[in-house]
């Protein structure tokens, strides 16, 4: 279990010191409250990290969206007493209800956009939840505008849409009081959740970049809980996220959620190259799905853009012609050929791009001219961005040069609407619109061209006249830089800043025959109409579903400090290994069998001075000078750096290169686990791995007696995956006829014989398999067409001890990394095979608490050497070996 004296996350976030002088945390009583009890403190410093044992108040699952903002819109009465709510119907959270089944309760917690007396907060929030099922998270205003102003709108959004601060006036330098501010600002949401929280039966769906350090707080006081993340933004390639100082914080808290979800495949393949070049991790695809292996735990990437609410955009183009909107915008633009743009007003939407564009299509094509309208709304941006009055300017200066350029008396090329436009008058302009053209540079989404084709697609019953049920027609002009982009197959796609290159797809897209156009438009309809917001919201419960159906399967524990925090998912079955109980086991067993991995295991990974210690070597030797026992090291080192380390220890079993070599003792010859001495394979391999190793800087050929490497640890992480993929590939084909294993492994790639184990006079000792072994198979004996493992020597010691009638009835196996589970294999088969005893205490233990083969674990190396320490002094037989001391070279 997790220490309650574990770092305060805010802690961290301040360097340790005291986070924007906030007030000394103090015990505080929920504001609201949905099951029956004693009311627990909700502060995350004293909280310790649970198993979700609380027993749920509800039948069934519900869903607690979590957001910025609540889906509501708000204003103060008339007379100034008290506040009047309504559903905001165009917010995508209030939408994606309908994708969920019917009889999951959803729950919303997020920020109002309106500053609420703290007075009337307590009445506000029983009205929320009562009446909307909303939970108000309020903050105080100083967070506010770091948080929200400072962070998230002049940091995290400009460096995820690819600006990079160079100075403070373009992006603006890391301050590391926002970052406090936006630490505090997602535990305060996280108090919220946790007021309405079933661990056991809930859901938690977080939404975008606002709250991405919010699954760190959720996870450390629920191990089990299911969480979901979906990020509205792009993701930055790893180039630009590295230069985030707070980079790993937010990766590894993003990574305590069961399912990160992103709009398109870009941005998900940037978020994985992250999580490789930054953590070290490696994401595998099995049967269509993406998934992490995070510390026993699999993290699942979800890849589908969002869509939109097609029942709210039949609504608002029935209310727009109800209102005439159409009709009048209709009489408007008579005779004209109408492109529309819709767009926030902020730096990455490329207005002024658009624009120029429009320009130089006028210039180009002088037939436009009186003839082609650029209608730009611009909705006013919803916080405080960077150069926006520079922006501002610079489109106004466009719009009045254009008009004074190609203007005349009842026509101006460009109409400029710089003001808030309702859902209705927005259906309306999408409905004359022959053609929207979307430029931005770089955008998360950008549902604009999903709106607009389902404008055009006609609105049933609606009356003739009205024009809105005219021809099914609709033109894309869409930058290849936003998220919709890979999903609309018909649009003419370009890159914005190719100024030229846009104004020729502005003219080919009105120009274009209009069964072309149609048929275009009824693809992209197909797509809308069965993609929608409901749609994507299903597919993300399904996926969250799948990916959390073994939580309660595996044990948790909760381990780390700060936002070092993570949950190890393990075996219920795998346990520290307890030194009392193998003392007792050892003491009471008659034929032992160890093996014991070298580095990693009883040599620190880290240390500098790789030759054991000299009291490694006294307890080795204490070890395997008992009769009784059969001690190995089994490492992947060459036999002449064993030899010279072990030579003090005389009745030692060395196992070299990962078991090709084998020596039983000192006195003894190294043997071959191979039949063949036949190495003329490697000259076939090594010009391949050569030609890599030439094409990928970073990456050597580690050449030992028996086996060849490739690896790439210094390489670029992404590269030299690349490369190892194809080189197996190029490997397995070039030595196809050759008696060799191709494997990969951690940033390596290495070919090895097979290995055939045989023993002398095999047929003189059958008569005692039959006899005293009636399950055993000899077959299982004479392994044939497998590659030298670890697992191979285990294989090898315990028929050995069967052939001498002394089948082990203790068997002890110690490794950490991957190549020792080949042996925890072997050792969890070996009872049913009968090659050790029916009641032998198998003990196989890794180092550190990882998925693993092994049911036990140690957690490093100086547990594994004080638990070695136990054994030796059980050990009655003393050691008659007059060798000298360890070389403590």
């Amino acid at each position: 279990m997790m220490s309650r004296s574990y770092t305060n996350l805010l802690d961290l976030a301040s360097g340790n010191f005291p986070v924007m002088g906030r007030e000394r945390d103090r015990r505080r009583m929920s504001r609201v409250m949905t099951v029956p009890g004693s009311i627990c403190e909700l502060d995350d410093d004293q909280a310790v990290s649970v198993s979700s044992d609380n027993q749920s108040s509800l039948a069934g699952d519900r869903m607690i969206v979590v957001a910025n903002q609540l889906p509501l819109k708000a204003k103060r009465r008339p007379d100034n007493k008290g506040w009047s709510f309504s559903w905001n119907e165009d917010s995508l959270l209030l939408r994606l209800k309908d994708g969920l089944p019917e009889d999951m309760e959803v729950l919303f917690v997020g920020s109002l956009s309106v500053d609420v007396d703290p007075i009337e907060q307590d009445d506000v929030s029983s009205y929320l939840l009562d009446k909307f099922r909303c939970v108000p998270t309020f903050l105080p205003p100083n967070i506010v505008e770091k948080y929200y102003e400072g962070f998230c709108k002049r940091h995290l959004w400009p460096l995820f849409h690819y600006m990079l601060p160079f100075s403070p006036d373009h992006g603006g330098r890391f301050d590391r009081s926002m970052w406090e501010a936006y630490v505090s600002a997602n535990k305060m949401f996280s108090q919220k959740v946790v007021e309405v929280l079933n661990p056991e039966d809930d859901f938690v769906w977080i939404h975008d970049y606002h709250l991405m350090v919010l699954p760190t707080f959720l996870r450390r006081r629920f191990n089990r809980l299911r969480i979901g993340f979906f990020l509205h933004s792009p993701f930055p390639s790893s180039e630009i996220y590295r230069t985030l100082p707070v980079r790993e914080e937010i990766l590894k808290a993003l990574l305590c959620s069961d399912l990160v979800g992103f709009h398109t495949f870009d941005y998900a393949r940037h978020f994985l190259s992250c999580c490789s070049r930054m953590l070290g991790l490696e994401y595998q695809s099995k049967r269509g799905y993406i998934g992490l292996e995070y510390y026993g735990r699999t993290v699942g990437i979800k890849i589908m853009p969002v869509g939109i609410h097609m029942g709210h955009i039949e609504s608002m183009k029935k209310i727009a012609d109800k209102e005439l909107k159409f009709k009048e915008l209709k009489q408007q633009f008579e005779g004209k050929t109408v492109l529309l743009g819709v767009d926030d007003l902020d730096i990455f939407k490329g207005i002024n791009l658009k624009l120029l564009a429009m320009e130089h299509m006028l210039k180009q094509h002088p037939s436009w001219q009186g003839q082609a309208v650029l209608v730009q709304i611009a909705n006013p941006m919803r916080g405080k961005g960077i150069d926006l009055e520079e922006i501002q300017a610079e489109i106004q200066e466009s719009c009045k040069r254009i008009n004074k350029q190609f203007g005349k008396p009842g026509y101006e090329p460009i109409v400029y609407i710089d003001r808030s436009v309702s859902s209705s008058e927005r259906m309306a302009y999408y409905s004359v619109a022959e053609c929207v053209v979307v430029t931005a540079v770089r955008d998360g989404m950008n549902l604009t061209p999903y709106e607009y084709i389902v404008c055009r697609q006609g609105v049933s019953g609606a009356e003739t006249d009205s024009g809105v049920g005219g021809p099914d027609k609709s033109m894309l002009v869409v930058s290849e830089f936003i998220g919709c982009s890979p999903s609309l197959s018909g649009a003419i796609r370009i890159n914005p800043w190719n100024v030229e290159a846009t104004a020729e797809a502005m003219n080919e897209a009105v120009s274009m025959a209009e069964q072309e156009k149609q048929l275009r438009h009824e693809k992209h309809y197909r797509y809308v109409s069965t993609h929608d917001v409901a749609y994507w919201s299903r597919s993300f419960l399904q996926d969250m579903e799948r990916t959390c159906a073994d939580h309660f399967r595996k044990r948790c524990y909760g381990i780390g400090l700060g936002f070092g925090f993570r949950v190890v998912s393990l075996d219920p079955n795998f346990r520290k290994l307890s030194i009392d109980d193998i003392v007792n086991a050892y003491i009471k067993s008659k034929s032992r069998a160890i093996f014991l991995d070298y580095d990693g295991t009883v040599m620190p990974q880290n240390s500098i001075i790789k030759s054991p210690s000299a009291n490694v070597i006294s307890i080795l030797n204490k070890l395997s000078g008992d009769p009784n026992n059969t001690v190995f090291i089994v490492s992947g080192r060459g036999r002449e750096s064993l030899t010279k380390w072990f030579s003090p220890c005389r009745k030692l079993g060395l196992a070299a290169e990962h078991g090709y070599f084998l020596r039983w003792e000192r006195e003894q010859k190294w043997e071959v686990c191979s039949q063949t001495s036949d190495f003329g394979w490697m000259q076939l391999a090594e010009p391949v791995m050569q030609s890599y190793t030439d094409a990928t800087d970073g990456s050597c050929i580690e050449r030992k007696e028996s086996a060849i490497v490739w690896q790439y640890r210094d390489a670029d992480s992404g590269f030299g995956f690349s490369q190892a993929k194809e080189m197996l590939d190029h490997l397995e084909s070039v030595l196809a006829n050759e008696p060799v294993a191709v494997k990969s492994g951690q940033h390596i790639v290495e070919v090895k014989p097979q290995a055939r184990i045989t023993y002398p006079n095999f047929h003189m000792f059958s008569f005692i398999f039959v006899a005293y072994i009636p399950r055993f198979t000899l077959q299982k004996c004479y392994l044939a067409s497998l590659g030298v493992t670890k697992g191979l020597v285990a294989e090898k010691v315990f028929t050995s001890l069967a052939v001498k009638q002394k089948l082990a009835d203790f068997v002890l196996c110690i490794g950490d990394d991957r190549s020792d589970e080949d042996m925890f294999e072997i050792i969890g088969d070996a009872l049913s095979r009968n090659i050790i005893s029916y009641d032998a205490k198998v003990f196989a233990c890794t180092v550190g608490q990882k998925p693993s083969k092994a049911k036990y674990y140690l957690d490093d190396t100086s547990e594994v050497v004080l638990m070695l320490d136990s054994l030796a002094d059980a050990t009655d037989t003393p050691v008659t070996s007059d060798d000298e001391p360890a070389d403590s070279d």
